[in-house]
């Protein structure tokens, strides 16, 4: 113990001063000997921190809601998703049932954060030169309309016939977390080959969503979402950095499209694409003002929020947004959505008549089987033609693989769903046995594929 302050600046941000002026120092909770971080804190905090964490998190929720869907409390599940929650000011008034509030308004954050990774890839990623993208791309062109294709062909004419965009989906959680659980037998460029052409799909599936899942247009409500966005370019050519302020204008611009008919979701895609992506200030305008924050004795309250704006717009908008929104979508967002919409019913009967419905054997075989014809064979045909070339140390068995593992459609598919039959009908029920199914054996096929490629390449 000491008068004095610590003068490491980690034991100062865990040190306290007793009423007697003694500083007492020590570690910070998550890394102190306390029995509650030492057993659970730490070991969750590792696990957050990898890679395929997500994915497993999304999985165990989509099992907890078909085991509860499929519990003797069956009834509580759909009673607490159907139960209905409204916001009333004056004489508006917005009512919904719990899981539209999650496929409507929570999942703008998860899109929010797909236009985040859009814009990054658009300016500094793998879509900034579109020739060196070339495979992946068409790649992801021909892994969405091959699914639709297959879909096409057990349901044309049929009451099912507008689900065709539900096999076109490839979730980028469950299929970059099926890669890291592989280590580092994929090659890093067989990653970036998958992640890209999981964004590009992305890119084809909010454009689906937009221009085919949208009834009712109102002209007025999307002009008015148009208006906000105008706004927020406005807001941005003036200079104006007050993050609260583009919060109020982009909830506006969520309800205007909401209202317009158009899926409210696609505002967040919008929303994250308008984010910068470049910096305020350069790497070394920051590192001077944290030197001069650094030298000043007397940092009052004022110049410390000073200091932290402009440290904090040496790094671009859409990658500090994304960074610290990527958790909370991943860890709350998905899981979420999946408890809301994966309960479906396994009985026998329902089973049967999900393995007998066109449906269902259209989502399957797009999955898993459309999905590697359209990849693999795409990326073939742009080699073929020299569009461009095999990512590096990538085997063509091994992009069989990567196309396996695109089929895992879990959560755009189930949202897909969701806009194309209504909730609790049969034709859904079927799609979902149909997503379920296939996306499982897509994961377990993929990864034998790769498994079994990589170690012929190793060895």
């Amino acid at each position: 113990m000491s008068n004095d302050p610590p003068q490491d600046p980690i034991e100062q941000f865990a040190a306290r001063p007793d009423t007697d002026g003694i500083w007492r120092t020590g570690p910070i909770w998550m890394a102190s000997d306390r029995r509650l971080a030492k057993f659970v804190g730490r070991p969750i905090a590792g696990f957050l921190k990898v890679e395929a964490a997500g994915g497993i998190v999304l999985l165990l929720a989509a099992v907890v809601a078909m085991v509860w869907a499929n519990s003797p409390w069956a009834a509580s599940y759909e009673a607490i998703w159907q139960s209905e929650i409204g916001i009333s000011i004056g004489s508006f008034e917005l009512t919904e049932d719990l899981r539209h509030w999650v496929n409507d308004a929570l999942m703008v954050i998860f899109f929010f954060v797909v236009g985040l990774e859009i814009k990054y890839e658009m300016v500094s990623g793998e879509l900034r030169d579109p020739k060196a993208a070339s495979v992946p791309i068409i790649a992801a062109f021909g892994g969405m309309a091959v699914p639709a294709m297959i879909y096409a062909y057990f349901n044309a004419g049929g009451p099912g016939a507008v689900g065709w965009g539900i096999p076109m989906a490839t979730d980028i959680a469950f299929a970059v977390g099926v890669l890291s659980l592989l280590g580092r037998r994929i090659p890093p460029p067989a990653r970036i080959f998958l992640l890209t052409l999981a964004i590009v799909d992305d890119i084809g599936a909010i454009v689906v969503i937009a221009v085919f899942y949208t009834s009712d247009l109102s002209l007025f409500w999307l002009g008015l979402a148009g208006l906000g966005v105008l706004l927020m370019l406005g807001l941005r050519a003036l200079r104006v950095w007050s993050m609260s302020l583009y919060v109020l204008v982009g909830v506006g611009v969520w309800f205007a499209t909401y209202e317009s008919g158009v899926h409210a979701t696609i505002a967040g895609v919008v929303l994250g694409v308008l984010a910068p992506a470049l910096p305020l200030l350069d790497q070394e305008q920051a590192k001077a003002y944290a030197r001069e924050a650094i030298a000043d004795e007397h940092l009052d309250a004022q110049e410390l929020r000073r200091y932290r704006f402009l440290l904090g717009e040496s790094v671009p908008v859409a990658e500090r947004v994304g960074a610290q929104l990527h958790p909370w979508s991943s860890y709350l967002v998905l899981p979420v959505f999946a408890l809301a919409n994966a309960g479906i019913n396994l009985s026998g009967d329902a089973l049967a008549d999900a393995l007998t419905s066109p449906v269902t054997a259209g989502v399957a075989l797009g999955l898993l089987v459309g999905k590697i014809i359209g990849v693999a064979g795409a990326s073939w045909l742009a080699v073929r033609l020299g569009v461009g070339r095999l990512p590096h140390f990538t085997t063509w068995p091994m992009m069989v693989g990567l196309g396996a593992v695109a089929g895992i459609g879990f959560t755009v598919s189930l949202f897909v769903t969701g806009l194309s039959f209504p909730e609790g009908s049969q034709l859904a029920a079927d799609a979902k046995v149909g997503i379920l199914g296939a996306s499982l054996l897509a994961a377990v096929l993929g990864s034998v594929i790769l498994l079994l490629t990589t170690r012929r390449r190793r060895s």
